[in-house]
């Protein structure tokens, strides 16, 4: 192990005993590196080949396990078991009633079998070193698949941690360049959610611009402690709702009610059984309620921004492709965004 690798490990545990609560993330910010750094110079935790396809073809074996995806100010972790794991391309899925996965693997890049005193996981990072997923042993995992699944895909070389930067997002267009008369047709004339972001490239507009050109009546930018509002209220009718929390590389989504709201620090969070989701709240910079057209009707969505204009968190009501929205997820709006 060469010194700089050695100095690395050194300042890191430094920095984990004055601070035992600092979360790797946020450790890898202060010393200048990225997570995936810090991942590989512990000399515990072991380097993957990047054959992350087959990977997670192969994790249903593994039984109940907790999925874990975030971005700088949110955490969603979800217990479940991840099956039915299928690609079209370089875009996958997975589609569980509990592990319900979006995958975008053009961001993947490197891959450690972990082992954090004990605790034991894999971990996937984008080409900045910044973690994209993360997959947890629980109580309830066979680490007997565990061990084989390390066994079969550890690197047989050492992995060079080299990462590079994502280009910077193109400065916003200014309204006025931008065909609004179009755009709004466009929006009006949706037919599935899924429509929106390629909307939004064509017409060259962020996603927080996209809803200031919004059709009259179909966004109500609202109050930033609306979120908490939603979710208390979600908690206190038992309202299911889907929470979808994501980076470039994962987009993960948890679908039920949800009970336990517990506040921490500046954390806002939920603390459920198989469902957990910590948000920064002082990361909050603008909140939305949004409407969209699809051919099961209105889809109503709180999506939450930060200073950057990225998406922190979406909630929708529980739904699935030809069933409509949810009326007591409408009354809920209703109710706490009068809108």
């Amino acid at each position: 192990m060469n010194s700089e690798v050695v100095s690395l490990e050194k300042q890191y545990e430094a920095l984990k005993a004055e601070n035992p609560k600092l979360r790797i993330r946020d450790a890898a910010k202060q010393l200048g590196v990225s997570e995936a750094h810090l991942v590989s110079v512990n000399p515990d935790n072991i380097a993957l080949k990047p054959d992350f396809f087959n990977f997670l073809k192969e994790l249903a074996p593994l039984g109940k396990i907790m999925a874990l995806t975030r971005n700088d100010d949110v955490v969603h972790e979800r217990k479940g078991v991840y099956d039915n794991v299928t690609f079209e391309g370089p875009v996958g899925t997975a589609v569980n009633p509990d592990i319900d996965i979006r995958l975008f693997m053009m961001a993947w890049k490197f891959g450690f079998a972990v082992n954090e005193n004990g605790r034991r996981s894999f971990q996937f990072f984008d080409k900045a070193g910044d973690a994209t997923h993360k997959i947890y042993a629980t109580e309830e995992t066979n680490m007997e698949v565990f061990d084989a699944l390390v066994e079969k895909y550890k690197s047989d070389e050492p992995i060079a941690i080299e990462v590079e930067a994502w280009p910077a997002a193109p400065a916003e267009m200014p309204d006025s360049a931008i065909d609004k008369a179009a755009f709004q047709e466009e929006w009006l004339n949706m037919k599935d959610t899924h429509d929106f972001y390629g909307m939004l490239r064509k017409y060259r507009v962020s996603r927080e611009q996209g809803l200031r050109l919004a059709p009259e009546g179909w966004v109500k930018k609202v109050d930033n402690s609306t979120f908490r509002k939603v979710m208390e209220t979600a908690a206190e009718r038992q309202v299911p709702i889907m929470v979808f929390v994501g980076n470039r590389g994962t987009i993960q989504i948890h679908t039920g009610e949800v009970t336990k709201l517990v506040d921490a620090g500046p954390w806002f969070n939920v603390l459920d059984p198989d469902f957990n989701l910590h948000l920064r709240e002082e990361a909050i910079n603008s909140v939305y309620v949004v409407k969209k057209n699809s051919v099961d009707g209105t889809i109503t969505s709180l999506e939450v921004f930060d200073k950057n204009g990225e998406m922190l968190v979406q909630l929708f009501g529980k739904r699935k492709p030809g069933i409509p929205e949810l009326e007591t997820w409408r009354e809920l709006i209703k109710d706490v965004a009068d809108f």
